[in-house]
Parts: C-alpha cells; sequence; structure tokens
C-alpha cells in the first residue's frame, strides 16, 4: 500500500487577510571598534572589526579576553563621545551609552552622527562588582519627629539611621527592624547636622544652640556635656578620617559665626580655631590627602572663598576665591570611602583599631591613586568649580592633574557652568568617577568627576532640588526635591528609573546605603524605600 502525504498546511487567515510574509532579517554591518580606556585614553587592545549588533554584555566579555592584565573579569560600562556640536541644544548629553548594542544605540542614534564606515573609539569604565537594586516602594513611614527633619545619615555599616529635626531631638533607628531604637535629647535649638565617626563608635550632632554634642550610638547616652564655643549655630560637622586616626578621631565643626573649630573627641576639649572666613561658614570637609598625608581641612563660606587648611597644625594652605556669590556646598572625590572607613561591600568588620587603619588606608590610595584628592564647590553664582589642590604622587608629572599657579592664584581645573539657578548641593560618586550637581532651577546635572565635562541633564522635577545621593556602585543616583518626590536615575539613559511619591510636603534630605534609601522633611516623617 503507497504512503499517504499528510495534507499541505492550511494557511493562516487573520479576518479574511492571509499572513504576512515575514520580513528577512536585515543584515547587520561590520564595524571598526577601538577600546580605550576612560581613565587615560589608552588603547586597551588592537582594533577590531565585528558585527555592530554584538550586545554590551558580548562587548563585555570580548574586552575582558583582549585585555589580559585581569585575571577576573571586570563588569564594565561603555560609551562614545558625541563630537561637539555648534547646533547641539544646550543641555543636550555629550555622550552615548552603550546599553544595547553600537547598532541600535549608536548607529540608529536621531543624531544620525555615526556611520559605518567610522571607526569606534568606544569608552570603557570598569564598574563595581557588585550591583544595587533600585528602590521601587516604601517599606516604612517612621512618625515620632514633631517637626521637619532637616538632616538623616546611615551609619557606615547602613545598620543604623540618625535623622536630626526642628524638634530639638536627634533620633537613632535602628535598620534591621525599621523601628525607632533611642531618642538623643540635650540640645536647645533645631539639630542641623548629625555624622557618623567612620568605625560607627559615637554619632555627633550639632544644633541651632551653637553646641556640638557627642552619642554613644548602642545605648542613646550622651557621651559628656555640650561642646560649647561657638557663638551662633553650628552649620556642618566632619570627622578626622580613620585611615589617619583610628583611635582617638578629631571632629570639626563649622559654624554661622566665621570660624571652624577642631575638637579633640576623647577629652571634648578645642585643639584650635581657624578664623580666616569674613562670613559664616557653610561647609567643612575633613579631606585625607595634603601635604605628608597628615588630612586637610576644607571650607566654605559665604565671603565668597574656599580655604584649605593644614589640619595638623591649623596652618592656612590656600585661599581659593573664584566664586562671585555666598560657596553653598562642597563634595570631595573621596568623601565615600572616608566617611565608610573600612567597611565595604563585603561586609567584613575589622577585628582592630590597626586592622580598620589599613583596611581604611588600602581603600583611600586605591582610589586617590590615579587622580589625586579632587574637590568641587559650588555657589548661588550659579556656577561650580573642580579643583585639583593635591595631585596623585604617581600623577604628578602630569601638567593637566597638578594644581595650576598663574599670578599667585590656583587656577580650576574646571568652570562647571549650564545651571540657571542657585547651586543647592554636589556629590562625587563613591569611584569619583561622576559628580552630580543639584539646583534651584529644579534640574540635576551630570559631570565628568575628573575632567569636570558636561555629561547631561536629568530633568523631572517641577520644583527645586535640595539633595543627592549615590548608590555604593556609583550606577544610581537619588534626588530630593521641593515637590514631594524622591526620584532614581538611570544613568545610562539620563531619564528617571524610579519615581517615589509619599511624602507631603518638601523633601530636604535623603541617604543611599545598600539598597535602602532614607528620605525626610517637611511632613515630619522618615520613609525608608527598598526593592
Amino acid at each position: 500500500m503507497a504512503t499517504l502525504l499528510p495534507p499541505p498546511k492550511r494557511q493562516k487567515v487573520y479576518h479574511g487577510v492571509p499572513e504576512p510574509e515575514p520580513e528577512p532579517v536585515k543584515p547587520s554591518p561590520n564595524i571598526v571598534v577601538q577600546f580605550v580606556s576612560e581613565e587615560d585614553g589608552q588603547p586597551l587592545a588592537p582594533s577590531v572589526n565585528l558585527p555592530a549588533n554584538v550586545s554590551r554584555e558580548g562587548l563585555e566579555v570580548l574586552v575582558n579576553k583582549l585585555n589580559t592584565k585581569d585575571d577576573e573579569p571586570v563588569p564594565f560600562a561603555f560609551h562614545i563621545a558625541l563630537p561637539p556640536d555648534a547646533n547641539a541644544a544646550p543641555g543636550a548629553p555629550t555622550r552615548i551609552v552603550i546599553a544595547k548594542s553600537i547598532e541600535e544605540d549608536v548607529l540608529l542614534h536621531p543624531s544620525q552622527t555615526f556611520t559605518p564606515e567610522d571607526v569606534f573609539i568606544v569608552y570603557c569604565s570598569p564598574q563595581a562588582v557588585f550591583r544595587v537594586r533600585p528602590a521601587t516602594r516604601c517599606s516604612s513611614t517612621l512618625s515620632g519627629h514633631a517637626s521637619p527633619i532637616l538632616c538623616a545619615s546611615f551609619s557606615p555599616t547602613g545598620n543604623l539611621l540618625a535623622t536630626g529635626s526642628g524638634d530639638c531631638n536627634a533620633r537613632l533607628w535602628d535598620l534591621f527592624t525599621e523601628t525607632p531604637s533611642h531618642i538623643l535629647s540635650g540640645h536647645k535649638g533645631w539639630v542641623l547636622c548629625v555624622e557618623w565617626e567612620a568605625l560607627e563608635r559615637k554619632l555627633a550632632t550639632g544644633g541651632h544652640d551653637g553646641h556640638v554634642r557627642l552619642w554613644e550610638p548602642k545605648t542613646g547616652k550622651p557621651i559628656g556635656d555640650a561642646m560649647k564655643g561657638h557663638s551662633k549655630w553650628v552649620t556642618s560637622l566632619a570627622w578626622e578620617p580613620i585611615h589617619l586616626n583610628s583611635s582617638t578621631p578629631r571632629l570639626a565643626s563649622s559654624s554661622k559665626d566665621g570660624t571652624v573649630k577642631v575638637w579633640a573627641t576623647a577629652t571634648r576639649r578645642c585643639e584650635y580655631t581657624l578664623g580666616g572666613h569674613s562670613a559664616s561658614v557653610n561647609v567643612v570637609r575633613w579631606g585625607g590627602g595634603g601635604l605628608n598625608g597628615k588630612g586637610t581641612l576644607y571650607t566654605a563660606s559665604s565671603d565668597r572663598t574656599v580655604r584649605v587648611w593644614d589640619a595638623e597644625s591649623g596652618r592656612p594652605l590656600h585661599t581659593l576665591s573664584d566664586h562671585a556669590h555666598w560657596v553653598t556646598t562642597l563634595t570631595l572625590n573621596t568623601d565615600f570611602v572616608l566617611r565608610t572607613g573600612p567597611f565595604d561591600h563585603t561586609s567584613k568588620k575589622p577585628a582592630s583599631d590597626a586592622e580598620a587603619q589599613s583596611l581604611a588606608h588600602t581603600r583611600y590610595n586605591n582610589l586617590v591613586s590615579q587622580t589625586g584628592e579632587l574637590l568641587i564647590s559650588g555657589s548661588d553664582d550659579h556656577t561650580l568649580f573642580l579643583w585639583s589642590l593635591f595631585p596623585s604622587r604617581t600623577n604628578s608629572s602630569d601638567p593637566s592633574a597638578a594644581a595650576e599657579v598663574r599670578g599667585g592664584k590656583l587656577k580650576p581645573v574646571a568652570r562647571l557652568t549650564g545651571h540657571q539657578r542657585q547651586v543647592a548641593h554636589v556629590a562625587f560618586s563613591p569611584d569619583g568617577r561622576w559628580a552630580a550637581s543639584a539646583a534651584w532651577d529644579n534640574s540635576v546635572r551630570l559631570w565628568d568627576g575628573r575632567t569636570g565635562k558636561f555629561t547631561a541633564t536629568l530633568r523631572g522635577h517641577v520644583a527645586a532640588v535640595y539633595r543627592l545621593a549615590w548608590s555604593a556602585d556609583s550606577r544610581l543616583l537619588v534626588s530630593a526635591s521641593k515637590d514631594s518626590t524622591l526620584k532614581i536615575w538611570d544613568l545610562k539613559t539620563y531619564k528617571i528609573k524610579t519615581d517615589l511619591p509619599g511624602h507631603t510636603d518638601e523633601v530636604y534630605c535623603v541617604d543611599f546605603v545598600a539598597d535602602k534609601v532614607v528620605s525626610g522633611g517637611r511632613d515630619k516623617t522618615v520613609k525608608i524605600w527598598k526593592n
């Protein structure tokens, strides 16, 4: 018996219309790609010819194979610089981040700048080996403060949270249970700033009463009486870095009275007072670099200057007087490693002060070995300046890294312009590659942390942006605004990744640790956000 063939497959019909023929896959062009290091612009490998549709993950594998220096594979971020175009809109991004493939992100980019015949110079920047998940929901709303919350700060390990409020109290919160831990009562005025020691043994608070107080975080008890000396309110606090002094780090406080006082925390006495400013000192930062590695104090004032001091002797080193209005915010590229000291993403705890000092010193040196300690100052004159006062010793022969002196005056590395209103806050990313600035013009601007070159504007807030905080892996940025929202920004697309509404009034403070975000503001509640 003959074999019967099956009947031919019946063609699908959609409402009487036959199914269209599938479109043939368009062939992807081959392109020439040169991978270069973002740090120094040196080629990582010879130019390679590859299909334009190779995914970003494929490019990462390829770079790790070509770059045989590292045994362990390193995650990379890739971008291509856009050529300077006179016709580009002001505030337009200056680079294209490769998120999918060169074909989708670059060749099909609306600017139509690149063609398959070009040689594509792809900048590679190594990323953190861990990844922080973006917060998407409010996990706790903690009430307790009777007045607006003015400052909030996670402890270096991320286990505790301290907040300061207009009700004259600071509060400690346990982040494991997300419940109140202790009330720190003692100030006779608003608590304007809270600052953790990098080994989490002490908490310092500064108030509108001009007093600085020290607290024991485990018990919530005060360590001695208030440290008095300022005649007006305390504007900012800074601890001495752990890699310089791990046993009894000193504390610096700046005040509206125009002075900065450095306190010996063991005796709670004032070691010395810095009195060079002629108006309110708005910010103090304690850097780890500087001459002979003894530490440096940076102070910003309403007298339009930033002053740099030797922290060992209190001797003035530099006066930076380029701003035309009050200087209200400062950031160092080492802020994150100085704040967290020996604690990193591995959660190891040092067994002794000496081990903590060694770990903190290693982390600090790893960061400053390339660029030295960089400073950005932000002002009410709508501008920011990038300064390189103490270039790295390995890179000191590079004239661009050294602090230039012309006519006896220090020259900044770059002037960062673009904001249309006063700059409210500026913050370096933990890896020092980026800096973000928030302003009263409702925008956040992103800058290259090494050169000060403008990268992108992040728009989405509908009122002034007050504060910024970076995730520990430098991939996410969160902003707090007068419009009562927090926004987490995607730095690949320069658009909002997550919008976090929930506060009923202005948000004054925000902080980011591990995958938790904390915020507080005028509605008197602390909100904790997580994935």
